[in-house]
């Protein structure tokens, strides 16, 4: 009985948030096609606005460059600031060498 109570609820959740009639349109969309389109699951990925497969793809593949392109310029920032504290403690002893030291 309780699994029912969970399936009524899930639909009435389905209704409310407009799924179901967001997925009955496009399934009627797709009825209507004199011209059935090759892959139905990317006319339904279409017409909800996702991407196609073949933008998926190269969502991916731009996702994958930016990621490289990502660890590269963090590799760099790391090593900039390794040389910035290299330098300011360098700089920190030279002042130190340099600084008149008291009764002398």
């Amino acid at each position: 009985m309780e699994k029912e109570a969970k399936k009524e609820a899930f639909r009435k959740y389905l209704e409310s948030s407009g799924v179901l009639d967001a997925l009955t349109k496009v399934l009627v969309a797709l009825y209507e096609q004199n011209d059935k389109p090759s892959s139905a699951i990317e006319f339904v990925q279409q017409k909800l606005g996702g991407p196609t497969v073949s933008e998926y793809e190269k969502l991916q593949a731009e996702m994958s460059d930016l990621q490289i392109k990502y660890n590269e310029l963090l590799a760099t920032h790391k090593e900039t600031c390794r040389q910035f504290e290299e330098i300011k403690n360098s700089s920190k002893e030279s002042i130190g060498e340099e600084a008149p030291k008291d009764g002398l």
